[in-house]
């Protein structure tokens, strides 16, 4: 069987890894990765070299060279790196959702998006939840958080954190954080590792469903006269809050 022809076989049941980071974090992570692809794998292995020292000998093991004309045969929208690989997803297709429900058995606050719109958006705030160490990121709505543009955004951080989709009426147990620019000051509140961190869709903000299901309505501080921050930079915000033990700043 070729390279293309293994790549079409596996890629319906498969995540895209889209570039030389996505694949990086991956592996680090203990993803499940049969097939990856570079255009010029002496280069990607350079890259390694530098970067990622740790997977220089799995990633020559793994590369498998292709031309950039088969890589755009495969990838709609190649990765300047050239490199591009499929991965299992960490539970049953279309992704395991690994968030504990009971409180008791989380050590870390869940990321819940309500209804988000932005893939980049997305893809960023499971960037930043897998770097603070959040127990997962939770999506409502209709945004499949593994979508190739989600996951190509996160670079590939996904398997560093557990990511899924729920209904806000299944979402896990315990206190439940909104963000809302009416609630009150974060910096007066300890936040709970067992927390869930709700944050509004771009545009629409909280649907009434989470605003019902909601402990608490919290606000971060922000300047007059400026009308919000991006959907990451307040995430990035509230787990730094979460980060620093949530000691009370008032």
């Amino acid at each position: 069987m070729t390279c293309a022809a293994r790549w079409h076989a596996l890629a319906p049941g498969h995540v895209l890894l889209d570039g030389f980071h996505a694949l990086k974090h991956a592996l680090r992570f203990g993803a499940d990765v049969p097939l990856a692809v570079a255009t010029d794998p002496a280069a990607a292995l350079d890259l390694a070299r530098d970067l990622a020292p740790d997977l220089t000998g799995t990633l020559a093991a793994l590369l498998q060279p292709v031309t950039a004309k088969e890589l755009r045969a495969l990838v709609p929208r190649p990765h300047p790196t050239g490199v591009a690989a499929l991965a299992a997803y960490p539970g049953p297709a279309p992704a395991g959702d690994p968030v504990p429900d009971e409180p008791s058995r989380r050590q870390a606050p869940v990321v819940v998006l309500d209804n988000p719109r932005h893939l980049g958006n997305t893809g960023a705030v499971i960037r930043v939840a897998a770097g603070t160490g959040a127990a997962g990121v939770l999506t409502t709505g209709t945004t499949d958080p593994w979508h190739p543009a989600v996951v190509r955004a996160a670079a590939g951080l996904h398997f560093a954190t557990a990511v899924g989709r729920r209904d806000v009426a299944a979402l896990p147990d315990g206190p439940l954080y909104a963000l809302d620019p009416g609630g009150e000051d974060i910096r007066g509140v300890v936040i709970e590792d067992c927390a869930l961190l709700a944050f509004g869709s771009e545009r629409a903000g909280l649907s009434a469903a989470l605003r019902e299901r909601a402990t608490r309505l919290v606000s971060l501080p922000m300047r007059p006269r400026v009308s919000s921050y991006n959907l990451a930079t307040s995430v990035a915000m509230t787990l730094f809050h979460w980060t620093s033990g949530g000691v009370p700043k008032l």
